[in-house]
């Protein structure tokens, strides 16, 4: 395979484009050039070529991979996926990916669980905190061990009951809060439960829901 031509980039002084007889072309740094020996004309046999781009491709992987993460938290599911629309192959993006969570740059369970402290916080429920571990690409393994301690917690439902009732028992404020949880995430059982202990404390005679 021969390098066709070796050209800069448009708007930028540190990236190169290498193109190939095949027409097919990658974007290098100089850096790159050098380590790899790369010039107009040069011949490379097959295995030579396949072991340069791949080597190059996760190589601007995983340059990518840190401009993404940046100082945010990202699930590798996440990265993976940005990646790839950025225009890194499935295989570099992969091996990027694992690259970052050997490096201890990212971690699926810690992430999952800053996700379920933020949302509980908020005062929603197991529904709600599942759903953004879900689109947040958490594997079911790592969301199902995070949210083994949300299935039966009461005591955000309780929060938000309290925050939202200000000490109000009358039935049609009581029925608001009891809808308003369970659009927050929490099952009807949870929110029935958390109410009726909202009433129990307060010490006044139960109304009760339906």
């Amino acid at each position: 395979m021969r390098v066709e031509s070796l050209s800069g980039q448009e708007k930028s002084k540190t990236r190169f484009i290498v193109r190939f007889e095949d027409d097919s072309e990658i974007k290098v740094s100089p850096a790159q050039i050098a380590d790899f020996g790369l010039y107009t004309g040069r011949e490379l046999t097959d295995d030579e070529y396949r072991q340069i781009k791949d080597a190059i491709e996760l190589s601007n992987a995983k340059a990518r991979a840190i401009r993404i993460l940046g100082n945010r938290n990202l699930s590798k599911r996440e990265i993976q996926k940005r990646l790839m629309e950025r225009g890194s192959t499935e295989a570099a993006a992969d091996e990027a990916v694992q690259w970052l969570e050997e490096t201890g740059l990212i971690n699926d369970e810690k992430y999952a669980g800053s996700i379920v402290e933020y949302y509980t916080s908020k005062g929603y429920g197991p529904a709600k905190v599942r759903d953004e571990l879900f689109k947040r690409g958490i594997q079911r393994e790592t969301l199902n061990e995070v949210m083994s301690c949300l299935d039966a917690d009461e005591t955000a439902a309780f929060g938000f009951i309290e925050k939202k009732l200000k000490g109000s028992r009358e039935r049609a404020d009581i029925s608001s809060v009891t809808t308003a949880l369970q659009r927050r995430g929490f099952s009807y059982e949870t929110a029935r439960n958390a109410v009726s202990r909202f009433i129990a404390e307060t010490d006044e005679p139960e109304c009760g829901i339906e």
